[in-house]
């Protein structure tokens, strides 16, 4: 059956089991900590006494990614967030990444957790975020459903961070095939200046190794397998971790880190229904009716042979 730790320092941890499949689940940003089938690690993690490093599987409501200098115009007045990312001087990952979920089912290859958004400076809106954990011997399903509790419409887009291995390969020797036609162009503060066709090394249609490539960039024009986007690490091998995401995430951001701590490099593949600073440029951004609810779905599917 699911168990749960004692609290750590991202919240009370749940593992979920089926087979030799096992996901732990912490409440802190209702994040990913870990994805392992039968002894493979699939995902990066972090220590009992740290948080998700580098964003590492936390979930991302109401928008992923940046707002510029953390303003935006709603109905022509200016919103300002809280800046989040003092480096940049932006509003990074929405408005949960420091906020613990609650569980309110929990089963043993089942977690929900939730948590709310309470209006703010900056967005004045009640929202409540729901996230289902589903594992199978299979695969690993996430959705995400987002609930509009306020009078009023409220824009939003979802995304979320987790960082993909397959453990006994070091990253940069893994092959990340994308089939993005479009990817966007950034500033030094990592906000979108435009889109572009995607040429050389940035074109992964046929798979980029990613000791030989650096990104922090977001991708679209994303084909479909069938009825779903489908992103692949693939190892030497022939063994391969594949993340999928329903039409709603139209867009993968790729994040190569050489900071993430105790590896080389790490990998983020990031489903996101919107790029950043979807607030001021209205790419990707939906607005959610007073009452209604919004749901999509994204996973992690092993193929290791």
């Amino acid at each position: 059956m699911t168990s749960a730790t004692p609290r750590l320092a991202s919240g009370i941890n749940y593992t979920l089991q089926a087979g030799a499949s096992t996901v732990v689940v912490a409440s802190l940003a209702a994040a990913l900590r870990s994805y392992e089938v039968g002894g493979t690690a699939l995902t990066e993690t972090w220590g009992d006494a740290d948080i998700p490093a580098g964003g590492g599987g936390i979930l991302l409501a109401p928008w992923p990614n940046r707002v510029a200098d953390g303003r935006w115009s709603l109905h022509g007045k200016e919103q300002r967030l809280d800046i989040t990312e003092p480096s940049k001087g932006n509003a990074s990952h929405g408005l949960l990444r420091n906020t613990g979920y609650q569980a309110i089912d929990v089963a043993p290859a089942r977690i929900v957790l939730e948590a709310e958004i309470f209006p703010q400076h900056g967005y004045p809106f009640h929202l409540v975020h729901r996230a289902t954990y589903q594992l199978t011997e299979q695969q690993l399903t996430v959705t995400q459903e987002l609930s509009n509790l306020s009078d009023d419409a409220a824009p939003f887009a979802l995304g979320a961070h987790p960082y993909l291995k397959i453990s006994d390969v070091p990253t940069e020797d893994l092959t990340l095939t994308l089939l993005a036609a479009e990817m966007f162009e950034s500033d030094d503060r990592s906000i979108p200046t435009g889109k572009v066709p995607v040429t050389g090394q940035r074109d992964l249609r046929k798979g980029q190794r990613i000791g030989d490539v650096q990104f922090d960039t977001a991708f679209t024009g994303l084909a479909m397998v069938g009825d779903r986007h489908e992103h692949v690490l693939s190892a030497p091998d022939g063994r391969k971790v594949t993340l999928w995401a329903d039409a709603s995430f139209a867009y993968a951001h790729v994040y190569v880190s050489t900071i993430y701590p105790g590896v080389d490099k790490a990998v983020a593949i990031e489903p996101m229904t919107a790029p950043a600073n979807a607030l001021n440029s209205g790419e990707g951004l939906r607005w959610l009716d007073a009452g209604a609810s919004f749901s999509a779905e994204w996973g992690i599917l092993p193929g290791l042979g």
